[in-house]
């Protein structure tokens, strides 16, 4: 491999935490608290827990486990981590990337700064460098390759990336961690998942196990071949910069994949503006884009097949006024009257709603009530996209609903004030709660 450094390598390995809008700082920092709230919440989940035991007895290591405590490898620690995030569907995701930057790239980030003694800037800086890395690599893959991959795919170079910055590996060995982490990374197809929901999902804890993996390889002298979606898409990485990608992440009000989010809006709308219970409706109907159409588990019989529906989430919406992680565990995928509901539900697509996707997603919505009267929603998007972004208080009230019955309120609280002054201090506080077991 040539020894140049490419541009985006460039332009990363000269970013300052200075040179960064206050703006994008205070976003990433609160996507950061996000997706650490979605970590504990997926900690009850059986995929979580299957990933942390594999991570624990065939990847041993020194680092302790993410909100667990028992000792893993650096790429243990990424896989579980990622994998615990992705156990939950609430994390952030990026509109043109059909997919998600923070679920593979913040595992990688966090243990390498744990690994590497980083101050809360040098990691803020990382996670910043990641979001406009991870948006670029995700839009350069989908245009120059067939398939739909997972965000596990571009997720390990991006992981591969963030560490690399944070073990202050020189930029030829860098160049050759991205090459290793593009070659190795899962190319796994995501519609593959979308059809037949299981624990893989979107391929965050294997994109973050590789790009971890990636980075020790090359710091220990392995080679790989260039990354093309870095070194051979240029149009793709102009405007680093210039525009600021973290500023455009969606967050999930609900914990079931985005695609059904918009159905789920447009379900509540009309509950609320009519005052609908679910005994008054004898179906509902969908119409909008065609990849929600895939989502099409009627009668889910795991986690997993229930929040990769539409058709599940729109009808516990309906019933509860609220799709909560509660309302997808355990006995609550056998609730008789949203599983009525939900095979009743009929679904069509738009052609409208297929040309704005995937930078936005549409749907609407008619509910047909038990004396016939159809009652139709106006074209609904999902919430909390970035040209309508939640609140930071929101995103504090979200975590804080998901941490403080499993971390205990003082902790959660401490947590979310370290991370609101990543920048100033050091993390040892950080780490004496991430790292072990509530």
């Amino acid at each position: 491999m040539p020894q140049n450094t490419s541009a985006p390598l460039a332009w990363v390995q000269n970013l300052t935490l200075d040179a960064i809008p206050p703006a994008v700082q205070r976003q990433v920092k609160l996507s950061l608290l996000d997706t650490l709230g979605i970590a504990v919440g997926g900690l009850a989940l059986r995929a979580s827990h299957l990933s942390r035991d594999f991570a624990a007895t065939a990847m041993p290591g020194a680092m302790p486990i993410l909100f667990d405590g028992r000792p893993v490898s650096l790429p243990g620690w990424a896989l579980a981590t990622g994998m615990t995030i992705d156990a939950l569907d609430g994390h952030d995701g990026f509109n043109p990337a059909k997919g998600h930057i923070a679920a593979p790239m913040m595992p990688v980030a966090l243990a390498f700064a744990h690994a590497h003694e980083a101050d809360g800037a040098a990691l803020l800086r990382a996670l910043v460098a990641g979001y406009e890395f991870g948006a670029r690599a995700a839009m350069a893959q989908h245009a120059t390759t067939p398939d739909y991959h997972t965000s596990g795919s571009w997720g390990a170079v991006t992981g591969a990336l963030v560490a690399a910055e944070l073990a202050g590996l020189p930029p030829a060995t860098t160049r050759h961690a991205l090459g290793i982490a593009e070659y190795h990374g899962p190319r796994s197809q995501m519609m593959r998942c979308i059809d037949h929901p299981t624990m893989v999902k979107d391929g965050a804890g294997w994109g973050a196990m590789c790009g971890a993996s990636a980075v020790m390889l090359a710091a220990a002298g392995f080679t790989g071949a260039p990354a093309l979606t870095v070194e051979e898409a240029p149009a793709y990485w102009a405007d680093l910069g210039q525009r600021w990608y973290a500023l455009e992440q969606y967050y999930k009000p609900y914990p079931v994949c985005r695609w059904a989010q918009a159905p789920i809006e447009a379900v509540l709308h009309l509950r609320r503006t009519h005052g609908l219970t679910a005994d008054q409706v004898r179906r509902i109907e969908v119409t909008t884009f065609h990849e929600s159409l895939r989502l099409a588990t009627d009668t889910p019989t795991s986690t997993e097949a229930a929040q990769y529906s539409t058709s599940f989430p729109c009808a516990v919406a309906l019933v509860h006024g609220d799709v909560r992680p509660e309302h997808l565990v355990g006995d609550a995928l056998h609730d008789p009257e949203v599983l009525r509901l939900s095979r009743a539900l009929i679904m069509q697509e738009s052609d409208a709603a297929n040309a704005a996707f995937p930078l936005r997603r549409f749907a609407t919505v008619e509910v047909v009530l038990l004396d016939g009267t159809r009652l139709r929603s106006p074209r609904m998007e999902p919430r909390w996209d970035h040209t309508a972004p939640p609140t930071a208080a929101e995103l504090h009230a979200k975590f804080h609903a998901l941490a403080d019955p499993v971390l205990g309120q003082h902790s959660a609280t401490e947590l979310a004030q370290i991370i609101d002054t990543l920048e100033h201090g050091p993390l040892e506080r950080l780490w004496q709660i991430l790292l072990s077991a509530p």
